[in-house]
This record gives structure tokens, C-alpha cells and sequence, in this order.
């Protein structure tokens, strides 16, 4: 009996569908499979994208975007090459940073106000340049004779000099500053006697030249090159206004003496502005005034007492003018104060020696 029921059992009876459960489970393991895997080939995926971005980026100079550097400025934080570098106190700064600090930075400045010069170049080039013009007026002497200082003179129509006068025939013809040459009043402080000639000769030059590096040495870095070359210049230009004044015409005056004197005078100011020990000082200042005395007769005492005058008015208005923002432009307005009344007082001799006119 139990086998007839066995037997009637239909195929797909749901005690047969048992035995298929199995497949079903395989399905569903192999669907947990493929996700496990797409998983993990995301996981791997994402690991493997923040592996890269963990690696570090390439940094360069921001100057030279091309150059690879490692490392930054410290002070704008930027990438800088070794080309970029500069040394700084910690670390390395740009050039950039260093530009900004080195304006930041106050710049030390003279008792005067004028900047610092360490060597003194300005003296090195005016001896050069005096000594150019030596050797242009040993080759070719009629210089000597266009540049000196002259206040005034004739020429006749032989080509002879001859004593100035106001009213002279119209054959003749003047030179000097009285006939409108005003260059003579620098131009002659560059000049010398030549080897063979005067007092002096050849010592004329080497003479004044030795005194112009000993002074200039000194007074240069006091002042600074500016204020240096506005003295030195003003000295010229006062020595050769009282040769002017003072020294009778048809007379020729060349020498840088007048400026020597004037840089004697501003050792003087300087030294007693910056409390130095005057003993060595005032010994200076002795020899300089006998020798202005004792070289009268033999030199133009008249350029040397103009160039010491100029000379300690213009540094008299270097050493004091008060410090602050406004002291440069007081010492600016000093010098044009003495240039103006130094041309108005040559202005008003040359028109006493042409009769009132004005020099052509």
C-alpha cells in the first residue's frame, strides 16, 4: 500500500522541488560573489586613487616655473630656486623679498645728510680730469690761452694782447668773461701752469694735486659726493669771482687752488661740527692761511682767499641746517643762494668794465 502511494506520487510534487533548493542557494552565492568582487575591485580602485593623490606634487620656483625646487622663502613662503636664493639672517629669501627689505631699511647717512661713500671716488675723478686737461694744454697750448680765467683783455689785429679798455677801436677785439667767455670761471680751475713756465712749472700741477687727495679723502666721506661736488664746484667758482674783483685785468690765473682752499676751510667746519681733537686741525688751518699770506707774490692770493670764503659759507649751511625731512632743500637753497650772489656780484663787475653795457 505504501509503495501504491510512493507511486502515485506526481513529479512535480512539492516534496520532489526539495531536492532542487540547492540550486537556487548556488544563484544567490554566485550574485554575493560578483558584488563581493565589484567591491573589492572599487575598494582596490579607491585605494589606489587616494595612494596616488597621497604621492606629492611636484613644486617649482615661482620665477622659473620650469626649475623643480623643495624650498620656500621665508618670508613671502614662495618656491625658490637656487638662482632665486639669498641669504638672509634665517633661511633663504627671494629676490623679490630682498628688494622690499633692503628699501625698508633706513640707509646710514652723514653728519650732513649726504649719503655714505666709503671710497672717494668723486676726488679720484676731478684729479683725473685736471690731469686730462694738463696734457691737452702741453699738446696744444693755445687752451691755455681760450680757458684760463681772464677778466678782460685786447686783441689787436697783429694777434698781440693788449690792456683792456672800454672803448676801444673796432680793429680790436676782447676776451675774457668781460666779452661774454663766463666759462673761464670754471674751466680755469682745471688748468696749470705748463712744465716750463711761472714759478712752479710741472710742480704746479703735482703740488695741487697731492693737496686735492689729501683733503678730498677726508671731506668726501664726510659729505657725501653730491654736497662734495656742489663745494667743490662753488669753491672754483668763487676763487675765479675774486680774481674777478680783486686782480687787475690782461692777467691770466689757472689752478685748481681756489677749490683746495675751499675744501681746507670745510675740513675746518666738519672737524669742529663732529667734535674732533682740533689741535691737529688748527695746526692745518696755520700752514693754509701762511701760505695764503707767503704765496701772494707768487700766486693769485685773490682765488685762494675766494675759495676759502665759498668754501666755509657752503659748509657752514652743510654742518647746521637743522636735520629732518627739509634739511637737503635748506642746504639746496644755501648753495643757490651763494651761486646767485656769486654771479650777481661778476654780473655787476663786467657791466663796471664795459661801461654799463652787458658782456656779448
Amino acid at each position: 500500500m505504501f509503495d501504491i502511494l510512493f507511486a502515485a506520487v506526481p513529479t512535480g510534487s512539492p516534496f520532489v522541488q526539495f531536492s532542487e533548493e540547492p540550486a537556487v542557494e548556488s544563484e544567490s552565492t554566485q550574485s554575493e560573489s560578483t558584488q563581493s568582487q565589484s567591491a573589492q575591485s572599487e575598494s582596490a580602485q579607491s585605494q589606489s586613487t587616494q595612494s596616488e593623490s597621497a604621492q606629492p606634487a611636484v613644486t617649482t620656483c615661482y620665477r622659473h616655473p620650469k626649475v623643480e625646487s623643495h624650498v620656500r622663502c621665508t618670508r613671502c613662503d614662495r618656491y625658490i630656486c637656487p638662482d632665486c636664493m639669498r641669504e638672509a639672517a634665517v633661511g633663504h629669501q627671494c629676490v623679490e623679498c630682498v628688494k622690499d627689505g633692503a628699501r625698508s631699511v633706513r640707509q646710514a647717512r652723514t653728519v650732513v645728510g649726504g649719503r655714505i661713500a666709503a671710497t672717494p671716488l668723486v676726488t679720484s675723478v676731478l684729479i683725473g680730469l685736471n690731469v686730462l686737461a694738463y696734457l691737452a694744454e702741453v699738446v696744444r697750448p693755445e687752451i691755455l690761452d681760450r680757458f684760463s680765467m681772464l677778466s678782460a683783455r685786447l686783441v689787436g689785429p697783429d694777434g698781440g694782447f693788449y690792456l683792456y679798455q672800454s672803448g676801444y677801436p673796432s680793429d680790436f677785439h676782447a676776451e675774457g668773461v668781460v666779452a661774454g667767455q663766463w666759462e673761464r670761471l670754471l674751466t680755469g680751475g682745471f688748468l696749470h701752469l705748463p712744465p716750463t713756465e711761472g714759478t712752479f712749472g710741472l710742480l704746479h700741477i703735482v703740488m695741487n694735486m697731492l693737496a686735492l687727495w689729501q683733503l678730498g679723502r677726508v671731506v668726501e666721506p664726510m659729505l657725501g659726493r653730491i654736497r662734495y661736488v656742489a663745494l667743490y664746484l662753488l669753491a672754483t667758482l668763487g676763487g675765479s669771482v675774486f680774481e674777478l674783483l680783486l686782480t687787475e685785468v690782461n692777467v691770466e690765473s689757472v689752478g685748481a687752488s681756489g677749490a683746495i682752499f675751499g675744501l681746507g676751510a670745510a675740513y675746518y667746519v666738519l672737524a669742529r661740527r663732529v667734535g674732533a681733537d682740533m689741535r691737529s686741525v688748527n695746526r692745518f688751518m696755520v700752514f693754509l692761511l701762511l701760505w695764503l699770506l707767503l704765496s701772494a707774490g707768487l700766486t693769485s692770493w685773490q682765488g685762494h682767499l675766494g675759495g676759502l670764503l665759498t668754501g666755509a659759507a657752503v659748509t657752514l649751511a652743510y654742518a647746521y641746517a637743522p636735520r629732518g625731512p627739509r634739511q637737503a632743500l635748506i642746504q639746496a637753497a644755501a648753495c643757490a643762494g651763494v651761486l646767485v650772489l656769486l654771479a650777481a656780484v661778476a654780473f655787476a663787475k663786467v657791466s663796471e668794465l664795459t661801461g654799463g653795457g652787458v658782456a656779448q
